[in-house]
């Protein structure tokens, strides 16, 4: 049985002849707790709008301050929308195993000669951001992984009309790299981190390190990283119970946490009871006390709360 489409959901996606409610497993829902942010006018009650810019979108109206000239149809959709936003996995590899990510003996991997190289990385990057992308995220597996991540990060962040420069780890090595990544030029971090918990930590990702991950988000806060994010994947018995620890947190330092749904793919151990869906994680964080106002961001399906703190 297909699920149930939103209206406004097939009013946003549904322009394609070929839309079917098939298509919504493809879309990830990311559901953000933030803090040290701007009060909402909200008169104690919860503020609810769509802003007409969409900063937490991979994809934007061509922004008037980019030469016309930079501007390319390669990265405009037949919305007319240029996207700005570029992710390159550095690799496979990964040194956890986490349950929902893929089954504990591991995944083939590509054989390096078909891997990119550093000179291929830079060589297609520079093409979108002359095109118009103006944000790179390094993902993976673990992208801390690479030995030449140093000299890839300084190479990206050399780019004439790049402006940010994400990665996404597991945060297992990241505190002793840190220093020496910012000062090649990353200015935003994403940390995985489902569970606060080191036993529970150990067994999702069948390793040891909880302890390595806090290190580094601290050292990501100390290095001036604001905010630091955290993504969570929330699974239902094993951390949902934890979702109001993770938004405490945010009251305590300057990190913007993202609860993910568990979604189904080749390899990991999805199971439907396990899921907790995003409006159940929303109406957790909405019973807290404090709750400011949230905005909806349509294009990635997101919601970003903001708590007093």
């Amino acid at each position: 049985m297909r699920p149930t489409v939103p209206g406004w959901l097939r009013w946003k996606l549904g322009r394609s002849r070929n839309f079917n409610g098939s298509n919504i497993a493809t879309i990830s829902r990311f559901f953000s707790a933030h803090c040290h942010a701007q009060t909402f006018n909200t008169d104690n009650q919860i503020e609810k709008s769509v802003p007409q810019t969409y900063t937490a979108s991979s994809c934007d109206t061509l922004p008037e301050g980019l030469p016309k000239d930079r501007s390319s149809n390669m990265l405009v959709d037949t919305f007319g929308r240029l996207h700005t936003y570029l992710r390159i996995s550095l690799t496979e590899r990964c040194n956890l195993r986490c349950q929902y990510c893929m089954p504990s003996d591991g995944v083939d991997l590509t054989p390096n000669p078909q891997l990119l190289t550093r000179s291929e990385i830079f060589r297609l990057a520079n093409l979108f951001v002359t095109s118009g992308a103006s944000k790179i995220r390094l993902t993976g597996g673990e992208p801390t992984i690479r030995k030449d991540l140093e000299d890839i990060c300084l190479d990206l962040s050399n780019l004439e009309g790049l402006r940010t420069l994400a990665m996404t780890t597991n945060g297992i090595t990241l505190a002793r790299k840190l220093v020496r990544l910012k000062e090649c030029g990353l200015n935003l971090v994403n940390i995985s981190l489902d569970t606060l918990v080191p036993a529970k930590f150990e067994f999702m990702t069948r390793r040891k390190g909880h302890e390595r991950v806090m290190e580094s988000i601290q050292a990501a806060i100390d290095l001036g990283y604001n905010p630091v994010k955290v993504n969570c994947v929330v699974m239902r018995g094993f951390n949902d119970d934890e979702i109001c620890d993770f938004v405490e947190m945010t009251r305590q330092k300057p990190i913007n946490v993202r609860f993910i749904e568990f979604m189904p793919f080749d390899g990991n151990v999805w199971n439907v009871k396990k899921l907790v869906p995003y409006k159940e994680m929303f109406d957790i964080v909405v019973r807290l006390k404090n709750l400011l106002g949230f905005k909806e961001f349509w294009t990635t399906l997101q919601r970003l709360l903001r708590i007093s703190g």
